[in-house]
């Protein structure tokens, strides 16, 4: 069964490729995300994963970070400091935490 992740793609106001995750990252999506970036880097370049509405991140989700992080600054929400930092990962990309009132609203659940 597959997580729910939602990816789309757009240019930061700096003109970087922008891709934006909303949801969650793990071994049954991780693929989808290195595909979303792998494209958004098509022309080279840096480029900017938005995080701050992404609500858990397992290994393989930080194994494609890993793979993009000479090329990639992440906004990420507070919630997820801990696995960035446990990972080394922000000692290779760029980190930026969003303030905890950045994350957006969670949908209406009926």
């Amino acid at each position: 069964m597959s997580t729910p992740l939602t990816l789309t793609t757009a240019r930061h106001p700096d003109g970087r490729a922008l891709v934006t995750a909303v949801g969650e990252i793990d071994m049954s999506n991780s693929g989808a995300l290195a595909d979303a970036l792998g494209t958004a880097r098509e022309n080279g370049g840096e480029l900017v994963l938005d995080l701050t509405a992404v609500e858990y991140l397992d290994s393989a989700g930080l194994s494609v970070l890993f793979a993009h992080a000479d090329h990639l600054e992440l906004i990420a929400p507070q919630l997820l400091e801990p696995v960035l930092t446990l990972s080394g990962l922000p000692e290779l990309a760029t980190v930026h935490l969003a303030p905890p009132d950045a994350a957006p609203p969670a949908a209406d659940v009926p």
